[in-house]
């Protein structure tokens, strides 16, 4: 997997990456990830992948990792009910 860059957000890191004939870019906030592709002939190159991360998409990512949060806390906290 051949690093492309990483791009500039406050609360999460965002990196792109291209693999395969594909364009990874891959979301992490703590514990929690989020990896999207798109194949490296579907767009121009990597300055078109950047601008598809618009807020509203962003926006919907945070949300994803509060869900992420949200399932694995309930997930533990069964286990743990059962210990």
């Amino acid at each position: 997997m051949r690093y492309i860059k990483d791009l500039p957000h406050p609360q999460i890191k965002i990196s792109l990456y291209s693999w395969n004939s594909k364009y990874i870019v891959k979301i992490e906030a703590g514990p929690y990830e989020q990896t999207y592709k798109i194949g490296e002939f579907d767009v121009t190159g990597p300055d078109e992948v950047e601008a598809m991360l618009s807020e509203t998409f962003i926006a919907s990512v945070l949300t994803r990792f509060q869900e992420m949060d949200r399932d694995w806390s309930g997930a533990i906290a069964a286990v743990s009910d059962e210990w």
